[in-house]
This record gives structure tokens, C-alpha cells and sequence, in this order.
């Protein structure tokens, strides 16, 4: 680096020049003012140390060691993942239709632990802690919403760190006489077959 190409910051340029040497037009000098002094030569160090950032560390999120409420003896370790805000688990006729589903399959309530994400908002780690499923079957709930770190289209089973996940719509939807359930009813019971059978 040399000299003549030394850049200087604001601050410094400022301090060097507070005393200008060149006159305002219009400046009148006052009786009796002092001549100003020649300021003292100022050292001009080559390197300018910057000040280091400050990086602020976000402070860790308490951990909700609280348990969920499950419906269920989670026997299996197949936990559903429903979100009913009118209800504490799941409205009595989705559960009777997920009642069936299961018995299809050879399952029951015993086999399985039901979670209500509008209850208690579920997170994948947490789930995985409490309830270590090796099937995780989300009913009108996104995978990003529990904080999967994969996302993946309904009715397409995802194994991913020793679960095997299935997304769906709501079991609301599924749960109806219409074609359009009718029809979403047969992607599931082709993907629990797979799963369970």
C-alpha cells in the first residue's frame, strides 16, 4: 500500500480540517480575534482497525416439555395428526370414520395416538420425542407445518429418519358421500394398504 493512496475515513477528514484554512465569502473577522494557530501535524496511521461486528446470538427458544394429549395407546407408534379447533381430539364422526379406516387395516385406537395440532401446536421433534412413531399420518396438516424439514405431495407415503410419513387432506373431506370424497377415501385406503397391509 502506498501512501499517496491511503483512503481516510469521514470522521478522520473532519478532525484534521476543523480549523479551516480557507475563508468563507462574506467572513468578517472579529476585533480582536485571535489569529488561529497552525495546528499540529497530524499522524495518519496506514491501517485503520474496524471495529469487529457484533454478532447477536439469538437466545434459544424454551423447549415445550409439556406432553401432548393424545387419544390412543400409541402401541404401534402410529401417531395422527388431525386439526380440529372446535374439538379436544376429533369430532365423533371423524373418528368413527377413522375408526373404520383403521379396523381395515387391522388397527384400532389402542394401536395409534391421535394429536390435535389446534389444541397443542405439535412440532416434529417433539413428537418424535414423546412418541417415537415409525408412521406418522398428517390429516389437514402440512409437513412444514410441524416443522418437517421435507416436503412432500399428499397421498404419497415419505420415509424419511426412520418414520414413514402420509399426508392427507382433513378428515372433514374425507369423511362424506360426495365423489370428490369418495374419491380422495381411495387414494387413502391405496396408501394405508401399502403402509399397513
Amino acid at each position: 500500500m502506498s501512501l499517496s493512496n491511503i483512503k481516510l475515513p469521514g470522521f478522520v477528514i473532519a478532525d484534521l480540517y476543523r480549523n479551516s484554512l480557507i475563508q468563507p465569502e462574506g467572513y468578517v473577522p472579529q476585533q480582536g480575534a485571535q489569529e488561529l494557530a497552525e495546528p499540529e501535524p497530524v499522524r495518519v496511521a496506514t491501517h485503520t482497525p474496524q471495529p469487529e461486528p457484533v454478532i447477536e446470538k439469538a437466545m434459544p427458544k424454551p423447549v415445550d416439555t409439556t406432553p401432548y394429549k393424545i387419544l390412543g395407546n400409541n402401541k404401534k407408534q402410529i401417531t395422527v395428526v388431525v386439526n380440529c379447533p372446535q374439538d379436544v381430539f376429533v369430532p365423533e364422526g371423524d373418528l368413527q370414520f377413522l375408526t373404520k379406516m383403521l379396523d381395515a387395516c387391522k388397527l384400532n385406537m389402542a394401536d395409534v395416538a391421535i394429536v390435535n395440532h389446534a389444541t397443542a401446536a405439535v412440532t416434529i421433534e417433539k413428537v418424535k420425542a414423546q412418541l417415537q412413531p415409525k408412521f406418522l399420518l398428517l390429516f389437514g396438516v402440512e409437513p412444514d407445518v410441524i416443522h418437517l424439514p421435507i416436503n412432500f405431495p399428499s397421498f404419497k407415503e415419505q420415509p424419511y429418519a426412520d418414520t414413514t410419513y402420509l399426508f392427507t387432506p382433513a378428515l372433514s373431506q374425507l369423511n362424506g358421500d360426495t365423489d370428490v370424497a369418495k374419491g380422495l377415501k381411495k387414494k387413502l385406503w391405496e396408501c394405508l394398504k401399502r403402509m399397513f397391509l
